[in-house]
């Protein structure tokens, strides 16, 4: 009895969550396919996002953007969660303290102060925005690095790697980074939908990229606004769905090579 009532709440909650999430999402899906005046539906209003100038400049910005603050985020937070948890045990509550801190800052101090603090050629360029991404994204990256770090047996395996006479940098970029290759991509898909969707940040320092785009060509049009809207879910979705994809037939490749070379023994 009691097994039962739990597997109904626990598909009441399902179902509850399902109506939360979908039912505003196919709303404004509706609403942004209606014509002017509520005539119909078309496609005119996501049709008007591709005629309105500076559209693909701006997207174009925002992917490269968001691709330069992952690649810093790879470059710069992995191997400083990878130290922490293998030589700076007595050091992590403090980086955890720190990780946290753009939670809590203001956005127009970290926009004012860090970019006093910036190299004049970054601050005179819109790969600025790029380094406060990271930053941005930190408390959400550290924790998933955190916690993938956390799941496998780090030191035996570096150890083990060692032993058998790999240097450091093999033994991170052949051990470590495979075994929390899921965190890794979490993080990166963090860091990339954090910059692509950042706008506080990137309007105060007068740079122009998809967000800040968005707010201002969608102001004659409300119709053109949902259906941006949209577009950008959309956009994220497809970004992770291809992203996953493209992580499965990797390891399945690799699944697949592996039976082949035990097979090939066999046979011999």
């Amino acid at each position: 009895m009691k097994t039962r009532i739990f597997e109904a709440t626990r598909y009441l909650i399902l179902a509850a969550g399902l109506i939360f999430f979908v039912l505003p999402v196919a709303s404004a899906i509706e609403f942004s396919l209606r014509g002017y005046g509520n005539k119909g539906h078309t496609m005119a209003n996501y049709s008007w996002i591709f005629q309105q100038d500076d559209f693909f400049t701006n997207i174009t910005t925002s992917l490269r953007l968001a691709a330069v603050a992952a690649v810093l985020t790879l470059l710069t937070v992995v191997p400083a969660v990878v130290f922490l948890h293998l030589e700076g045990q007595k050091f992590k509550r403090f980086f955890e303290f720190l990780a946290i801190l753009p939670l809590v800052v203001p956005v127009v101090s970290l926009a004012i102060g860090a970019q006093k603090a910036m190299p004049l050629f970054v601050q005179n360029s819109e790969y600025e925005l790029a380094f406060f991404y990271v930053v941005i994204a930190i408390p959400y990256t550290f924790q998933s690095l955190n916690v993938g770090l956390a799941s496998i047996p780090l030191k035996t395996l570096v150890e083990a790697s060692r032993s058998l006479g790999a240097s450091f940098t093999r033994t991170v970029l052949s051990v470590i980074i495979p075994a929390i290759r899921g965190s890794i991509n979490s993080a990166l898909f963090l860091a990339i939908t954090l910059s692509f969707g950042e706008f506080t940040l990137t309007s105060l320092l007068h740079w122009e990229t998809f967000p800040v785009w968005i707010t201002r060509v969608a102001q004659g049009n409300v119709l053109g606004s949902i259906a941006l809207s949209m577009f950008s879910l959309i956009g994220a979705w497809t970004l992770l769905i291809v992203v996953q994809s493209a992580q499965n037939w990797k390891g399945i490749r690799l699944k697949r090579t592996a039976e082949e070379i035990e097979l090939e023994e066999v046979a011999l």
